[in-house]
């Protein structure tokens, strides 16, 4: 499995997980873990997917992603899981 981590970041607006999401079905994206929160009209969603089928590499999502995020006035960073799991190891 390849996973990769995305996390979006900014004011709350409607639609940002249904964008989101719906993007990443058309790269055939799998969501495997998926957690939301809003603070003080901040949103923020942490999303663990699986990219084993995914027609782009990490930054090919990246890059369809971005003009999302701009359009929303977010923030939207995608990380490969195996290298998150490795800085944050003790």
């Amino acid at each position: 499995m390849k996973k990769a981590l995305i996390s979006v970041t900014g004011l709350d607006t409607t639609g940002i997980i249904a964008r989101v999401a719906t993007r990443l079905y058309e790269m055939n994206i799998n969501i495997l873990d998926i957690s939301q929160t809003i603070l003080s009209g901040c949103f923020t969603m942490m999303m663990v997917v699986d990219l084993a089928n995914a027609d782009r590499d990490y930054a090919g999502v990246a890059e369809e992603l971005k003009p999302i995020g701009d359009a929303l006035g977010m923030e939207i960073h995608v990380q490969r899981m195996d290298i998150f799991d490795a800085m944050h190891r003790i």
